[in-house]
């Protein structure tokens, strides 16, 4: 697969991407949005995937959208078709972009994202997609539309609001001030801070390899039950995990995990099946 701002690879069960335009603060381009997509898509196909760890090059995570690309972009949507016709079409644009970031809350494996300096803008969106964030003592978020004139609109504000209380989010949506992982792990909305970016490589590596250890039935079962749970009501999500365990707690991963614990040693569990 062939890939202009990303790097991907799989091993030992851990897909690693890397936003690799170090050079452009790795930026959000017109090539990120469908690539980010394709890798996704590699990836739900490969049941040897178990886990996903998103990580970045050079001083910052990302700058979040490249301006000179949107604002090419919005002057060629206009052409010559009325207004309500430039408006659907730029609405369905905004749905392309929403997809690059919804493939990875829909994502199969649990993700997590490893940021150092600036994650701004749309890397927020990015982030807040994930299951987990990994942050450098150095790393800030900040939800940077406000300071240019615009609504966040491909993840950010409805998925913030799961992982911080109101009244921050609304501060930080309204202000575009910069939240930094001192204080971003205070609130938990990074799993742990570390000292530089291979300490922090080496700590989303760590839980990666020790979720790639679990039944990669469950460890699915468990993200689409809280995933289900979070945009659902208690009593929705409880009916939803009795129907998934009763259709889905008829293999052998149970009984493995159960003998390894009896005789104190590892259960090795199987690929899903393709």
């Amino acid at each position: 697969m062939e890939l202009k701002t990303l790097d991907y690879r799989v091993d030992d069960g851990i897909a690693r991407i890397t936003l690799n335009r170090p050079a452009e603060l790795n930026t959000m381009n017109g090539d990120f949005w469908p690539e980010m997509v394709r890798v996704f898509d590699e990836i739900a196909h490969d049941m040897a995937v178990r886990c996903v760890i998103i990580a970045s090059t050079g001083k910052h995570f990302t700058a979040g959208l490249d301006l000179k690309w949107a604002g090419q972009n919005a002057l060629a949507s206009r052409g010559s078709a009325d207004l309500g016709r430039q408006r659907e079409a730029f609405r369905r644009h905004v749905k392309e972009l929403q997809e690059s970031f919804n493939v990875i809350d829909n994502c199969r494996v649990p993700v997590i994202a490893v940021c150092q300096g600036g994650c701004i803008g749309g890397g927020v969106d990015l982030v807040t997609a994930c299951d987990m964030r990994i942050a450098t003592a150095d790393a800030y978020f900040t939800i940077q539309e406000i300071n240019v004139a615009i609504v966040a609109d491909v993840g950010t504000l409805q998925r913030i609001p799961f992982l911080l209380p109101q009244g921050l989010v609304r501060e930080l949506a309204y202000t575009g001030r910069k939240f930094p992982a001192a204080e971003a792990a205070r609130h938990g909305f990074v799993n742990r801070v570390e000292d530089s970016h291979e300490a922090a490589l080496a700590a989303a590596d760590a839980i990666a390899r020790e979720i790639c250890a679990k039944s990669p039935l469950a460890i699915t079962g468990i993200k689409q039950v809280l995933n289900y749970g979070r945009d659902h009501s208690v009593a929705d999500g409880l009916d939803y995990v009795a129907v998934w365990n009763a259709a889905m707690l008829q293999g052998d991963d149970m009984t493995s995990a159960v003998q390894a614990q009896m005789a104190r040693q590892s259960a090795t569990f199987q690929n899903l099946k393709a």
